[in-house]
């Protein structure tokens, strides 16, 4: 849907809900561009695989977290790595199959005939059928449809969707936009199982703690609360006015303390004050970022919080 179309129906499409599944308005779908699509096994069923491994094994050895694919799973992996042959003009980047969804890179190399989402209906149809047969044991929707007696009527409430189709409705796309990104994308897809391992092995590290009394404040908190009361503690505060040498020496510093077991505290405001954290983040020490953006019941840590907190 383009601007125009969008403004035009605005005033009849009622309240605006928040949406991962919602189409960039104004994108044009069919042209030049990379992106980074998911999506979900209706009612997140774990049909196309299941996880092994431990989150402590080498990278490489049999026991790193991996995904060992379903028969379903492997049909799954085929028909996304054969878009090509019915799409010339697209290239499949990269594709990490997890239990209970997917996440594939596309690259739209080419304009194409068609919008990008001629392409994912084209991959569900074909992989709902195998799944009706792998699954339910139907060889197509019309199969199951015939398997009813004469007699019976059509009971809508037959169609819940867990039983009739292999992915929820719509899909989620990020549009590639900027240096480095991609690389972003491909070590997220990377890392799906060992990220989906540690919380699996340590779900507390990943669940938000409200109405903790710090100083007579109250705080939210997710990941190792343990560091809270660590008995050694530093609060690392660098002016603005330091000179890149001043802060390499500050970053030097609080790094030997980190090192001998100190949490150093941080809203990592400063630009010296970033370079310790992130000093320190790399180097996987301890430390307590504060951040103001508060969590909620469903946050959780992103990209480089993830390791921290595990």
């Amino acid at each position: 849907m383009n601007k125009e179309e969008f403004e035009k129906h605005k005033p009849f499409a009622g309240e605006k809900k928040p949406s991962m599944l919602r189409r960039r308005v104004g994108h044009d779908y069919e042209s030049r561009r990379m992106y980074l699509i998911t999506m979900t096994v209706e009612d997140r069923r774990p049909l196309l695989g299941r996880l092994v491994g431990r989150s402590d094994a080498k990278v490489g050895s049999p026991d790193y977290p991996h995904v060992e694919l379903s028969e379903l799973g492997k049909v799954v992996e085929y028909e996304w790595m054969d878009v090509t042959r019915y799409h010339p003009e697209v290239s499949v980047v990269a594709l990490q199959i997890m239990p209970d969804h997917l996440h594939g890179i596309l690259f739209v190399h080419e304009k194409m005939p068609q919008h990008l989402g001629h392409i994912i209906k084209g991959f569900k149809a074909s992989t709902n059928k195998q799944y009706r047969r792998l699954v339910l044991g139907v060889e197509s929707a019309a199969t199951a449809s015939q398997q009813r007696r004469p007699e019976d009527k059509r009971d809508r409430s037959l169609d819940n969707r867990q039983y009739g189709f292999l992915w929820s409705l719509g899909y989620n796309d990020h549009i590639l936009s900027g240096n480095g990104e991609l690389q972003r994308w491909i070590n997220y897809l990377r890392d799906n199982p060992l990220r989906l391992t540690v919380k699996r092995e340590h779900p507390d590290l990943f669940r938000v703690r409200f109405g903790l009394t710090i100083a007579g404040q109250t705080y939210a908190a997710i990941g190792n609360q343990f560091l809270l009361s660590a008995p050694s503690k530093k609060q690392v505060q660098c002016s603005r006015s330091l000179t890149e040498a001043d802060i390499q020496a500050k970053v030097e510093s609080f790094l030997k303390e980190a090192q001998r077991g100190t949490v150093l505290v941080s809203p990592a405001i400063s630009k010296g004050e970033q370079a310790v954290m992130r000093a320190a983040l790399d180097a996987h020490l301890p430390l307590i970022f504060l951040t103001p953006w508060g969590f909620n019941a469903f946050s959780k840590p992103g990209h480089q919080f993830f390791n921290a907190c595990s």
